[in-house]
């Protein structure tokens, strides 16, 4: 390429050329870059630092030719929905089509910001009670006869609608734009009622005004000779509904407190060990799989991920529940956002942002709070009839009054049925207690996944678990190996090695640990059947491994200490057996008592033998048990217990496990379990014994008992209100209940449901 010659100075091929940021893929001049690299002999550029710390801990990952462009921070849309109303989502802010509510994001973030709604809402209600104090005194001091000689009635209502007229129109705006598409769609709501009713109100007291004529000489007061008017109702009214929506909105917030608290355990930075031995503190978001990061005594783990060198006591307790620190070593995996103890160590990241185990959680629990109990339907079908139902009633209250009393006096009662009848509580009553109360199991280790779930576990009387790591600590150990046909200990050991070592299971970890101390050998052919045993060829030999069985002495000493005995065979003849012993956990003996005294019985199924089962029974008094079970067979367990008529809960965590998690009317899976088994359960337990199930059981209890609360007090509310507002009082005691008492009522019932679910942020589970 010739130089191009440019004033006094020539361009040459440097001054063209560009390099590709192998991370965000941008096209970067190297004069101009953020950061550069050397690599295996050549220089990277990069368009920031982040991208240079991101290739840094993964180079390969971004060398790649297949590799992606990794997306930017930050550019996810966000989707918002309805807290009554979860099938709405949009991608921006707005309102409710259904309910009028406005939406909420779906997914919870760490995002300080304030609700831009609530910021309206509360910025509309000072200036509605700064406008409606005046009105209201002077509405109230037309009751004194001395009034009339400081200011006119005339003066006082031309007052009053100058400055009720902002609070209704602007203050009160948000309500009849509401009103407005509530009827457009069809879907009549509070907000319809509070529109109709503050629309009324003022409409009239304006024709009143400005267009006396139109009223008949009776309805003029006998006192000022002037039509009442009704300016106070409508701007107190306004002002006490948008108290009610601040109140709302600042509670409906806290509901989301526990998730918060969770994303807030995770660190904003990490320290990362680079290939070269330098290190550096990393952003939290541009951590990568793989990457070495170095936890120094009592700080926060940032992701979730393996030791590789070091051991400590780690405290999980914000995230299982378990206060008491567990020890950690290297090839143990521990948790972003626990808290390291005393002593360093280096980890490799194996999930990092939306993958980790809180990020699961928040997401988790964020599809339960939009789901619907099944005791929701009630409330459904309920507010499905209530707008039109309280329209009609307020129609009957005007016509009788109309014929009993007077216009005003009809006018009042109408005014007063609508407001009061606000179905704000009803709708409210169960979500909101959904979203505290799987927030506040999310913070002890138990997730909801679906809200039918928490329900269905109150109801449930039978329990299904599994033995070993439910009821047992889940780590067997090998107490006595017996070799037959003159083959010795060691060789057993060896050749059962061979095979264990390709299989995860509990038993086959604890074989292989047995034989550490000697000669390792090689398998081929490797097999495993579920539930039956594993087989392979060694040394030109056929071995297989199983569950022992027969009428041998040994086999019946060792089943009677209740060791768990499995048989060891080589070309098809009995080798030998090996008896395993797993402990009863401390803690499983006092939880069996609790869930019994709960009505819960407890079901043990298991594919251990039958007299290793009937030892571990019979140390917890367990009554009812399966032996021998295979996994195929779990379902159908779970079917005959359910057409006995009982209500099952099944306990698992293997891919085995998912037919009969499905099959059982609430499945909780263990989180060290499979994907699979979790997908299919309804609550998931960050910790694997029965303390969780009983967490599960205690906060399935009280959300229950305070969706029922609120439930209650929302009907009574209503089916006392009404009649209170249409005026049923006035014949006995001469009351005639005022539309902005009406009004101070509706508020105080939304607030006073979320008050009560805002209760089980406390709860001790």
């Amino acid at each position: 390429m010739q130089p191009v010659q440019l004033g006094r100075r020539k361009l040459s091929d440097e001054d063209f050329r560009t390099e590709t940021d192998p991370v965000c893929k941008m096209i970067v001049r190297p004069e101009s870059a953020a950061a550069t690299f050397d690599h295996e002999g050549k220089t990277y550029y990069f368009c920031n630092v982040s991208c240079l710390n991101k290739f840094r801990q993964n180079p390969s990952k971004f060398l790649d030719e297949n590799s992606e462009p990794e997306p930017m921070t930050g550019s996810d849309e966000v989707e918002y929905t309805c807290p009554m109303d979860p099938e709405v989502v949009q991608f921006v802010p707005g309102i409710c089509p259904i309910c009028g509510m406005a939406l909420e994001p779906k997914v919870v973030s760490l995002d300080d910001k304030p609700d831009p709604e609530y910021l309206d809402m509360k910025r509309r209600f000072v200036i509605a009670a700064i406008l409606s104090v005046p009105v209201l005194v002077l509405a109230m001091a037309e009751m004194y006869s001395g009034f009339a000689s400081l200011i006119s009635p005339t003066a006082s209502a031309w007052i009053q609608f100058v400055l009720a007229t902002p609070v209704v129109l602007w203050c009160g705006f948000p309500f009849f734009e509401r009103a407005v598409f509530s009827i457009r769609n069809l879907s009549p709501n509070m907000f319809t009622l509070i529109a109709m009713g503050t629309g009324a109100a003022y409409l009239y007291s304006v024709a009143a005004l400005l267009i006396p004529g139109i009223f008949p000489a009776t309805m003029h007061d006998s006192h000022t000779h002037s039509i009442p008017v009704f300016f106070e109702s409508a701007a107190v009214i306004t002002s006490l509904v948008l108290l009610g929506q601040v109140l709302e909105l600042s509670a409906r917030a806290k509901t989301s407190t526990a998730l918060k608290e969770l994303l807030g355990l995770t660190p904003k930075d990490a320290t990362v060990v680079f290939e070269d031995g330098t290190e550096a503190r990393v952003p939290i978001g541009d951590l990568q799989i793989g990457a070495r990061l170095r936890v120094r005594a009592d700080e926060r783990i940032p992701t979730d991920g393996v030791i590789v060198v070091g051991e400590t006591f780690i405290d999980e307790s914000m995230v299982t529940g378990e206060s008491v620190p567990v020890e950690k070593s290297a090839g143990d995996k521990v948790i972003g956002g626990t808290i390291n103890g005393d002593r360093a160590f280096t980890m490799r990241a194996e999930k990092v942002g939306g993958e980790t185990l809180l990020a699961n959680i928040v997401r988790m629990v964020g599809e339960a709070q939009r789901s619907r109990a099944p005791i929701q339907r009630l409330a459904d079908i309920v507010s499905g009839y209530f707008v039109p139902a309280v329209v009609v009633a307020a129609m009957l209250a005007f016509v009788v009054w109309m014929l009993l009393g007077s216009l005003a006096s009809a006018f009042v009662a109408a005014v007063s049925v609508l407001i009061i009848a606000c179905p704000c509580a009803l709708g409210l009553a169960t979500p909101m207690s959904i979203m505290v109360g799987t927030g506040r199991g999310a913070k002890s280790g138990v997730l909801i996944k679906r809200a039918d779930a928490l329900e269905t576990l109150e109801k449930i009387d039978t329990l299904v678990v599994d033995k070993t790591g439910t009821l047992t600590e889940g780590r067997p150990e090998v107490s006595e190996v017996i070799a037959f046909n003159g083959r010795d200990r060691n060789e057993l050991l060896a050749l059962s090695a061979a095979l264990e070592k390709h299989s995860t299971h509990p038993i086959a970890t604890a074989i292989v640990d047995a034989a550490a101390e000697i000669p390792s050998r090689d398998a081929s052919d490797f097999k495993t059947t579920a539930g039956v045993g594993v087989s392979g060829g060694i040394d030109g030999m056929k071995v297989s491994i199983a569950a022992a069985d027969g009428d041998s002495e040994e086999f019946a000493r060792l089943s009677k200490k209740g060791f768990t005995v499995i048989s060891v065979s080589v070309d098809g003849t009995s080798a030998g057996l090996i008896a395993l012993s797993d402990a009863i956990k401390e803690s499983a003996a006092k939880t069996l008592k609790e869930l019994r005294e709960s009505g819960v019985e407890v079901v043990m199924m298991t594919g251990d033998n039958e007299h290793a089962a009937a030892h571990v029974a019979s140390e917890l008094g367990i009554s009812e048990f399966y032996a021998g079970v295979l996994p195929a067979d779990k379902a159908s367990k779970v079917k005959e217990l359910q057409a006995k008529g009982r209500r099952v809960a099944f306990a698992g965590d293997g891919v085995n496990d998912a037919p009969a998690l499905a099959q059982s009317d609430v499945g909780i899976a263990f989180a060290h379990g499979t994907d699979v088994a979790i997908e299919s359960a309804g609550i998931t337990l960050l910790k694997g014994d029965l303390r969780g199930i009983v967490r599960a059981r205690n906060l399935s209890l009280a959300t229950m008992r305070n969706i029922r609360q609120n439930l209650f007090f929302a009907f009574v509310y209503n089916m006392l209100g009404v009649p209170l507002a249409a005026g049923v009082l006035f014949p006995v005691f001469g009351i005639l209940l005022s539309p902005m008492i009406a009004s101070a009522a509706m508020t105080f019932s939304s607030v006073s449901v979320i008050t009560n679910a805002l209760r089980l942020r406390n709860l001790r589970i």
